[in-house]
């Protein structure tokens, strides 16, 4: 494991800068809790990291991104473990990643490789194949260059016309292109089918909060937690790819269905972002989102930072409403490790909690329940008493505050979501 790291400026070997909790100045992620990330990322796919290393970028180098000298001693170190696979921690170019084969003389992986197969591991639903395979095919029709020269074999051609046939390169690119175009299709149909749950929930309807959150927050356990369900739930990075939904009572007796999501995580490859595209989508309808923070990390704060980033990159594409600040808890999770709830420091309207103690859950679902009825209008109506239907309809679908019954009709305050109001009104 590899981990090259520049303390000056931005480069695809560095992180975003983070802000502190505090509102703090900038500053760069720490190279030892970004090292150990990585070799999480390892351990979860199965591979057993037997030396890792630090390495200062003062430049970054076309051909092999490392220097010449850091290039022949990790060379050295790589022959006297007899390691077969190393993972450098940061996007090589297929140039830089060829010729680092070349010089260690085993095979090589970058962070955007490394992540897109824990995510073809994992998935298990049709629909998450289907997009890790549209990332990978991506991310792979990238990697074929010129410079491989096994690719570079001519076929024969085609027809009775001859002419200079098909590279192997060149066929390979068709193909990826083939499936890529057929992977689109299914993958749009899935969204399709996805369009078509939501709508049927919505008909129920039940207000919808999604967990979002930095991979190993602990999204999945709070799920449960909260949910009572057994999503698997494990100390390891991405243990949950595909979302999963239950439904939860708060303590106003309002039901919501609970969202559990895909984790996000610094430089998360382009091809996955436009992949997860439809897992996202449960995010972008959510009534509420919970942002889920592993408060006891030294970089939660840098955490925090590429969350919100790839939400805000959401707003850019037109997946998600800007809105989406005013309808979000920031929830700080793991206050067992720091002590308990009471000794967290927390920004205003965030929760703290520890899924594993159960410590600030009631707290959590009264701020949902908060949040849920800040959204919804307040209305009065007047519905006959013999309406039983109309009557029970406000009552499944809204929070009745008041109520005053006469001979000639049932007056009624009632809190609703702003499109159960309009499908109401609509009745009438």
């Amino acid at each position: 494991m590899i981990l090259p790291w520049s303390r000056f400026g931005r480069d695809s070997a560095s992180q975003p800068l983070g802000t502190h909790d505090n509102g703090g100045p900038e500053r760069p992620r720490v190279a030892e809790a970004r090292l150990a990330e990585a070799v999480g990322l390892c351990a979860s796919i199965g591979l057993v990291v037997v030396h890792e290393v630090i390495l200062p970028l003062r430049l970054r180098r076309s051909s092999t991104l490392l220097g010449e000298g850091q290039v022949s001693a990790q060379g050295r170190e790589i022959q006297r473990n007899g390691v077969t696979v190393v993972v450098v921690d940061a996007m090589l170019s297929p140039v830089q990643q060829r010729n680092l084969e070349r010089a260690w003389d085993c095979k090589v992986v970058d962070r955007t490789g490394l992540i897109l197969d824990i995510f073809g591991e994992r998935a298990a639903t049709k629909e998450g194949t289907l997009q890790v395979e549209l990332a990978h095919l991506e991310y792979q029709r990238s990697r074929l260059v010129r410079s491989w020269t096994h690719l570079e074999r001519q076929r024969g051609g085609f027809g009775f016309l001859g002419g200079p046939g098909e590279t192997q390169i060149e066929a390979d690119r068709r193909l990826i292109d083939e499936r890529l175009v057929r992977l689109k299709k299914d993958l749009e149909q899935v969204r399709r089918t996805r369009g078509l749950h939501r709508s049927a929930r919505r008909r129920v309807p039940f207000p919808v909060v999604a967990l979002v959150g930095y991979t190993n927050s602990g999204k999945s356990t709070l799920f449960n937690a909260l949910t009572g369900a057994e999503v698997v739930a494990k100390d390891q990075l991405f243990a949950t790819l595909d979302p999963t939904m239950r439904g939860l009572q708060l303590p106003s007796g309002r039901r919501i269905i609970l969202s559990d999501t895909v984790g996000f995580i610094s430089e998360l490859p382009h091809e996955l972002v436009e992949a997860f595209r439809a897992t996202l989508e449960e995010v972008a309808q959510a009534d509420v989102i919970l942002h889920v923070r592993d408060a006891a990390h030294p970089d939660t704060s840098a955490q925090r930072t590429d969350v919100v980033k790839v939400l805000d990159d959401m707003v850019a594409d037109g997946t998600l409403e800007d809105t989406w600040p005013s309808r979000t808890i920031e929830v700080l999770n793991k206050a067992d490790l720091l002590g308990g709830v009471s000794e967290v420091a927390a920004r205003p309207g965030a929760v703290v909690v520890s899924a594993i103690t159960g410590d600030g859950l009631e707290v959590l679902k009264a701020a949902i329940d908060a949040r849920i009825a800040a959204g919804m209008d307040i209305v009065t109506y007047d519905v006959p008493p013999e309406d039983g239907a109309r009557l029970a309809w406000l009552y499944q679908h809204g929070e009745v505050v008041t109520r005053e019954d006469s001979d000639t009709n049932v007056h009624l305050t009632v809190r609703l979501l702003p499109a159960d109001r309009a499908r109401f009104e609509r009745r009438e």
